[in-house]
């Protein structure tokens, strides 16, 4: 038992009320609202005894129920004063705090907290009188300076400060009516020294002043910025005026704060990290429901997302990325070899700053996913971007800030989505960029692809520099030809040419059929599809440069072997020719093999390039009765009409040698047409083909069969040179032609074609229309003796190549891949 005073004896244990919010000091009269059940339960007990209680508040204002750990050690003895029950499980009882004291020995297995109270007694000031009263006076007049401005101290606490004697008590009454923090209220109900306790009062009170001052002076200024109308903003303005001089953040507060520490360990440069900093004090300045406000942060999160820093190490072993290579793609020996050279000086430069390849080929030949090759044999990210259709410049260099909408362009979205400096960086359908009034994108892109350049690329949106340098750019283009001039400098074309049947049958074994045999749900050992049963498909249902027809050809193929397999119970279906024509229905391509005499007379076979590969192009001649006229149908352009025309005029100049009567051409009309008249077509490489038609027609004579052309012509009777014919020379394999006549200028070309292909395609390289009409026709349209004579020694000369050839000598075939559209 201890007694504070002569009337009040206070029990060594008593029941304990632990408060959340507040810290209650002696004297101090105060309201509490209890709730919990363990709170009201130690009130009950206090009030059944003799109404002391001991108060002391928690730690952690979230914890539910309290262990004695959860407490304050020392807390205040108060006397319950009254009760008044709100409700069934609150109170509110009105308490007055009577003397410091510590808790300890806390009792277990009550409702409540039971523990021991330890009176603690303050040591007296050890100030003289004077300094004492001076300390005291200056407690006073600062609880005055706060009251009169109308804060959060009434009058009526100054009126009973100014009548107290006692330090320690003025102190405990200035402390308790402070809002304070519960950390800071309690360290000055645990100093026991009256000295210390006023110090730290005071300094409580100077900095309330302090903060009273610096409130008036906000106040001031917001006043003077704002319109009496703007209320509702003046009052926003105020507030957080008020909170950034006390120190306290709000929700905007923390997201300032989440954003300058993403800028900070975003590893900006210098100047990036300056213009960030600068848009963030932008936003912090302004309402955050404000349109601007929400563009802002739309470009800081740009800024901090793009990968300023971040780069995946380069793994650049050449047996790797041969291993992966073969592994993703059958065949393109060369264009493999080319990627391993261009692997090869990166590792000895230790950079990738070169050149750009391109690689140009008709679609499904694989180079997108030798982008992808590329990416994963170098250990890097990978990303693809479709130029195609792109017409504004804003897609590339982005949209300025100043436009509803504006994003990054397609290089900084990007790079941002690959996540790293130093992607490969696949721009798709280079060749079918377009511009309009908004722009050239192509233009644009002249600065991405600029090895001295691209360092410093500044997109429009972001309003800085990113470093591309890093970036290996690799184009992909289905037509060398409409790629802008100034891009196409810039880069190294590698050409993919198609793929002959034996390899699609190849990549149909290795890649297709499994493929598509999971896609549809079927288990390894279900379906069987026999080498010559895929080159049937081949032939007989696809007829292209690439592989995707095929693919979605098989893919139905082993769906509708899947639904056979569930209806049929079967383990195992083995594909035949037979399946395939009930599966696919009749062969779409049939060849012409079988043709009478008749049914050739008048036609010849061309070669033509096309942006997708090569294709066959037949052609038609036939005259009839008239005055000599020339029609000619087929949609052909300008370039096609004029070798029709240049044929029509050579056929005239040889009239006598083909055998035809001198006035034959003022009497009767020639009408040439070129079938699939919905295709439009042009170039000079069907001239040989028009010539051969016009004297087959003229003649009578038929085209010898599984004989393919090309080549342009002159007046003179001259074969020119073409482009393309590596292209040509597939699809007349494909089409299962076995001789193709084409250019004496095309003979160094040889080395580019497929040995499959050399052994399965001869090859007729001629210098004159007389050559072609002598192997086409068998016509010998030479004008005179010397050249006849001419004529027979290159004849002689080009049977005994065509003899060594048929006996296992490369099969003389000639192509270099050329944008001609021919």
């Amino acid at each position: 038992m201890s007694n504070t005073d002569e009337t009040l004896t206070i029990p060594s244990r008593l029941p304990v009320l632990a408060l959340r919010d507040v810290v209650v000091f002696p004297y101090m009269i105060i309201p509490l609202v209890v709730g919990r059940d363990m709170s009201t339960q130690a009130i009950e007990a206090a009030l059944s005894g003799d109404r002391l209680i001991a108060v002391v508040t928690q730690r952690e204002v979230d914890v539910e129920n309290p262990a004695p750990e959860d407490l304050y050690a020392v807390g205040t003895v108060c006397n319950i004063m009254r009760m008044v029950k709100l409700s069934e499980d609150r109170v509110k009882i009105l308490v007055q705090g009577v003397t410091r004291a510590r808790l300890h020995d806390y009792e277990t297995g009550r409702p409540y907290l039971f523990g021991g109270v330890e009176i603690i007694n303050e040591s007296p000031s050890t100030a003289d009188d004077i300094e004492r009263e001076a300390q005291m006076r200056s407690i006073v007049e600062d609880l005055q300076r706060i009251a009169t401005v109308g804060k959060s101290i009434p009058m009526e606490v100054v009126d009973v400060a100014e009548n107290v004697t006692d330090a320690g008590r003025l102190a405990d009454i200035a402390g308790s009516n402070l809002n304070l923090k519960l950390p800071d209220a309690q360290t000055i109900l645990e100093t026991l020294d009256v000295n210390d306790r006023i110090d730290l009062v005071r300094a409580h009170l100077v900095r309330e002043l302090a903060l009273i001052d610096a409130q008036a002076r906000i106040e001031d200024k917001a006043r003077e910025g704002i319109h009496k109308t703007q209320r509702e903003y003046f009052l926003r303005e105020q507030l957080k005026a008020i909170r950034k001089e006390l120190g306290d953040s709000d929700d905007k507060d923390d997201e300032i704060d989440l954003l300058q520490e993403k800028i900070d360990k975003a590893k900006m440069p210098k100047d990036v990290k300056s213009e960030a900093e600068k848009q963030l004090k932008r936003l912090a300045r302004m309402h955050g429901d404000s349109a601007e406000a929400n563009v802002l942060r739309t470009y800081l999160d740009h800024l901090i997302e793009l990968p300023w820093s971040k780069k995946t190490k380069d793994k650049l072993e050449l047996a790797t990325a041969r291993e992966i290579l073969d592994a993703d793609h059958y065949g393109l020996d060369k264009v493999k070899e080319r990627i391993l050279e261009f692997l090869a000086v990166a590792r000895l430069k230790g950079s990738v700053k070169g050149s750009i390849l391109c690689f140009v080929g008709p679609p499904g030949v694989g180079k997108t996913s030798l982008g992808r090759s590329i990416a994963e044999a170098m250990g890097r990210k990978f990303v693809r971007v479709s130029l195609g259709g792109v017409r504004d410049e804003a897609e590339i260099r982005g949209h300025r800030r100043t436009y509803v909408g504006a994003m990054p362009g397609k290089i900084i979205s990007g790079v941002k989505q690959a996540g790293s400096t130093n992607p490969v960086f696949m721009l798709d359908e280079l060749d079918k960029l377009g511009s309009d009034f908004r722009g050239d994108p192509s233009s644009a892109l002249l600065e991405v692809l600029d090895p001295e350049q691209n360092d410093k690329f500044v997109d429009h949106y972001l309003g800085v520099a990113y470093d591309l340098s890093d970036t290996l750019f690799i184009a992909t283009a289905n037509m060398e030809d409409a790629i802008p001039r100034p891009l196409h400098d810039r880069m190294e074309m590698i050409r993919i040419p198609g793929y002959t049947l034996q390899e699609k049958a190849v990549i149909a074994q290795r890649y297709l059929v499994p493929r598509q045999m999971h896609a549809a749900g079927l288990k390894d050992g279900q379906i069987e599809i026999p080498r010559d049963v895929l080159e049937l498909l081949i032939d007989n249902y696809t007829r292209e440069a690439g592989v995707r027809t095929l693919e979605r050809t098989i893919g139905s193929v082993c769906r509708k072997v899947a639904r056979r397999v569930l209806e049929e119970n079967a383990e195992k279906i083995v594909v035949t020719a037979r399946d395939l024509e009930e599966m696919l229905g009749a062969a779409i391509y049939v060849r012409e093999e079988d043709e009478t005499e008749d049914l050739r007379v008048g036609l010849a076979t061309g070669l033509a390039w096309t942006p997708v590969g090569g294709e066959i192009l037949h052609i038609e001649a036939q005259t009839v009765r008239g005055r000599g006229g020339l029609t000619l149908t087929g949609h052909l352009g300008d370039v096609m009409r004029e070798s029709a025309q240049a044929a029509v005029t050579f056929a005239r100049s040889r009239a006598k040698a083909l055998g035809i009567k001198d006035d034959f051409f003022a009497t009767n009309d020639i009408h040439m047409h070129v079938p699939a008249g919905a295709i439009p077509k042009d170039g000079p490489s069907a001239g040989v083909a028009m010539i051969t038609a016009l004297a087959s027609a003229l003649t009578g004579k038929p085209s010898t069969k599984g004989v393919a052309m090309t080549g342009e012509i002159t007046l003179r009777g001259r074969v020119l040179p073409i482009g393309g014919l590596r292209e040509k020379v597939l699809a007349a394999h494909r089409a299962g032609i076995t001789h193709v006549i084409a250019p004496e200028g095309n003979r160094k070309d040889l080395k580019d074609i497929a040995e499959d292909v050399r052994k399965t395609v001869e090859m007729h390289f001629v210098e004159s229309i007389d050559q072609v009409l002598e192997i086409s026709l068998g016509i010998d349209t030479h004008a005179t003796p010397a050249a006849k004579a001419k004529g027979k020694k290159s004849r002689a000369k080009k049977a005994g190549k065509s003899s060594a050839a048929s006996h296992g000598a490369t099969g003389r075939v000639a192509a270099k891949s050329s944008s001609a559209n021919d």
